[in-house]
């Protein structure tokens, strides 16, 4: 009985080494449409995030990708900036929206997540979301549980505090990396 299993494992490791082959071949080929996907998404958002932009062009700064929110006179009205880290279920990618001078979040968006559906996946929802916009970028944030009262909360998903908590902890790593280097970068035509 037992050689009869040797002698079947061989049809299972075939079909994991061309399963395996043709997931990698998805991956790499589908890779470069996936960030051109994620770049037309986070120059759609910028008008969202950031009030009086009408558009956005991409920046390299000391190395970081940022993106810079221009009115429809091309007059810079804030920056957009990538933010990632780990959620509940797996990395969490959003986009966080500041104004010229870095000191208050102007809006957040959720570019990509896998939270538990029905809990954690709110946080790409406005009620949550929309909390981000208007805060100070001076202070981190804090997640508390039932309603924010001050300035620099934001208040938890209902069962799904350690979703809030990653978005948040972007967010605020997120601002406190990029704000020195955008530190005078405001271009004011």
């Amino acid at each position: 009985m037992k050689e009869n299993y040797l002698k079947q494992s061989w049809l299972v490791i075939v079909l994991a080494l061309v399963f395996g082959v043709a997931l990698a071949f998805v991956q790499t080929s589908l890779a470069s449409r996936i960030e051109q996907n994620k770049l037309d998404l986070t120059l759609k958002q910028i008008p969202a995030l950031v009030p009086g932009a009408a558009g956005g062009r991409q920046e390299t700064i000391s190395g970081k990708t940022v993106f810079q929110a221009l009115d429809k006179s091309g007059r810079q009205v804030g920056w957009v900036v990538k933010g990632s880290g780990l959620g509940f279920a797996d990395v969490i990618e959003l986009l966080v929206g500041l104004n010229n001078d870095t000191d208050r979040i102007t809006g957040m968006y959720v570019l990509d997540q896998k939270e538990t559906p029905g809990l954690g996946n709110k946080i790409g929802e406005e009620a949550f979301s929309g909390q981000f916009a208007g805060k100070s970028s001076a202070r981190p944030l804090v997640v508390v549980k039932g309603s924010a009262s001050a300035g620099n909360q934001v208040a938890a998903i209902s069962g799904a505090t350690i979703s809030s908590q990653s978005v948040t902890d972007i967010v605020n790593k997120t601002v406190q990396d990029i704000r020195p280097l955008l530190a005078g970068k405001s271009k004011r035509d």
